[in-house]
């Protein structure tokens, strides 16, 4: 039977959605139940990410009924999906108890990534801000203690980063921001080292250091120009470099052409109605 956490793609979910579709039917004829069910677990996810809940929450049943106690990989992947629709449905407290039992079948029986990658959610997940921290710093301990975890330090080293901004410590903010980089950049994920790039000139421009993070947005405007469309997120932090700059002219352009990207961006538009209207506002539109 074929890896298909290899066919992942998480830029286009409906794709992804699609490949697996295409394998259920072997899976089933295999006989397999272990596969079967962590192949249903990650064809929710994709639906998940595609915003169809329902219809990932039934995938997610008939995963759930094939389970059984000797399908631990099975049972955490399960727990961990079910928990990531409820997340992103807007449901937190339905999801954390899901996050709490792949941590603790992760850490019983020795499956250290889906044991990070629980801890890493339930640093998204949970309500309040210290217990955010609080699992992320588990998370990054327990990663950089188990290799078999270690792809995670990136994505922990920014979600911390970001807690730190929200908490207003910028310059520790940076340094976690930085690591990230170098991490990402040993792994060699050019899209990845590209948001750990723009991470880093955020927090650049937020403690003043602002023609240094104008550079690295320029270069990654020039980037994204050779690929596809322009990124709405460069050209609004573009946008509020020109701004500090008393460039106000070129800034109300920016935050033109970034508001016609991000107006599409479903979740800022339902999660950060205030951002949205400030960019407008000053787009002049």
């Amino acid at each position: 039977m074929s890896n298909f956490d290899t066919l992942w793609d998480y830029n286009h979910p409906e794709e992804t959605e699609q490949k697996f579709l295409r394998l259920q039917k072997q899976a089933e004829d295999s006989g397999n139940i272990g596969y079967l069910a962590e192949l249903l677990t990650q064809i929710a996810r994709s639906q998940g990410l595609q915003a169809k809940y329902e219809l990932a929450h039934e995938t997610l049943d008939r995963a759930e009924s094939l389970l059984n106690k000797d399908l631990i990989v099975a049972r955490i992947r399960y727990f961990l999906e079910r928990g990531r629709v409820f997340n992103s449905s807007s449901r937190p407290l339905d999801a954390i108890p899901q996050f709490l039992h792949a941590w603790e079948l992760g850490i019983q029986f020795g499956e250290d990534d889906y044991a990070v990658d629980a801890a890493h959610m339930l640093g998204i997940a949970e309500v309040t801000s210290e217990k955010r921290m609080e699992w992320n710093m588990k998370a990054l301990e327990y990663a950089e203690k188990h290799p078999k975890a270690s792809r995670w330090l990136g994505s922990l080293y920014n979600n911390i980063g970001w807690a730190k901004v929200e908490n207003g410590n910028l310059e520790e903010a940076l340094e976690l921001f930085k690591r990230a980089l170098d991490f990402r950049m040993e792994q060699g994920n050019s899209n990845s080292v590209f948001v750990a790039k723009w991470c880093v000139a955020k927090v650049l421009r937020l403690i003043g250091q602002v023609e240094e993070s104008f550079a690295i947005q320029k270069e990654l405007l020039a980037e994204t120009k050779q690929t596809t469309n322009p990124d709405g997120y460069v050209l609004e932090e573009i946008a509020e470099c020109f701004l500090l700059l008393n460039r106000n002219e070129e800034a109300k352009q920016y935050f033109s052409l970034c508001y016609d990207r991000l107006i599409h961006d479903d979740y800022l538009v339902s999660n950060n109605p205030e951002r949205i209207a400030r960019i407008k506002e000053i787009a002049g539109k």
